[in-house]
């Protein structure tokens, strides 16, 4: 498969009008801050989009957005497949708003951690558990061995289970008023 074109937060804010932004983090995570005219479609509803965002790309180019750019360039693998250009953001909002860009953020939007940050929590909060309980009792050390494998096997094949249940969280799911993937849908049509 061919890499998508990446494009650097200065050529990406050039061309900005030229674009319909995606951005695939969870809704939580988009809400606490994104690219300015982005449109939230998290990664694991993507499908659901794909006949709208192919006749919005038939109009124009996509520029797919996430935190770091590794759920972005996925993305853009998954319209790829469906027949779909789209470009992803290098290094998604952090380098975006590292590069002095501002970030759109709706009034009184609560920070919510990105991704990577949750999932580092949540895998570091699990192998202590793992290795304080396996004082007592010894099994419990499997926890941390499950989570070290499991965190190997995120690296190696570029995908992250944890972050996949960590999205279904209700902070990360909590769409602002009017926004949800139908009012994104619908905005795409229109």
């Amino acid at each position: 498969m061919i890499s998508p074109a990446s494009l650097s937060p200065a050529q990406a804010a050039a061309r900005l009008e030229e674009f319909t932004v995606i951005d695939v983090r969870a809704p939580g995570e988009y809400a606490s801050g994104h690219v300015p005219g982005a449109l939230n479609i998290p990664l694991d509803r993507l499908g659901e989009a794909v006949p709208a965002l192919k006749s919005v790309s038939a109009r124009g180019s996509l520029l797919v957005v996430c935190a770091s750019g590794v759920r972005s360039t996925r993305a853009c693998e998954i319209l790829a497949d469906a027949d779909i250009e789209a470009a992803t953001l290098t290094g998604g909002t952090s380098a975006w708003e590292g590069d002095g860009r501002g970030l759109d953020r709706p009034n009184g939007a609560r920070a919510i951690w990105p991704m990577e940050r949750q999932v580092r929590l949540a895998a570091g909060s699990l192998v202590v558990a793992g290795l304080l309980a396996g004082r007592r009792f010894p099994a419990a050390r499997w926890l941390s061995a499950g989570i070290g494998t499991g965190l190997v096997y995120s690296a190696v094949t570029n995908t992250c289970g944890m972050a996949a249940v960590l999205s279904k969280l209700p902070y990360n799911r909590a769409p602002q008023p009017g926004a949800g993937l139908d009012a994104t849908l619908d905005a795409l049509q229109g």
